[in-house]
């Protein structure tokens, strides 16, 4: 794996531990909502993950950890970006709380 690749990973790390610390103390989709700006330093933070996942992470990289559903990371971004008011807030938060801890460890 290149060093610019170990770079890119440990930035997606970064998004992904700053999304979970925002989070902490939150059990519920609506305790997560009440608190507009936690929405969006997440939402932002996710954002920011796809789309390194997308354009910075080399396709080798990307096939060596193959378990990480790239194309997933690039659609939450992709719907985001495309069309934020439109974004289900409970895939945002299910996202949040199941998959982010897998993805977490995963890059570790």
């Amino acid at each position: 794996m290149e060093n610019k690749d170990k770079q890119v990973l440990q930035k997606i790390y970064d998004h992904i531990c700053s999304i979970l610390q925002y989070c902490r103390g939150y059990y519920s989709l609506d305790q997560f909502q009440q608190n507009k700006m936690c929405v969006e330093a997440c939402v932002f933070n996710l954002m920011q993950i796809g789309e390194l996942a997308k354009t910075s992470l080399s396709d080798e990289t990307k096939s060596e950890i193959s378990m990480i559903p790239w194309k997933q990371l690039y659609g939450m971004c992709n719907r985001i970006v495309h069309g934020y008011s439109g974004v289900n807030m409970q895939i945002v938060w299910d996202t949040i709380k199941d998959d982010l801890p897998i993805l977490k460890m995963e890059i570790e």
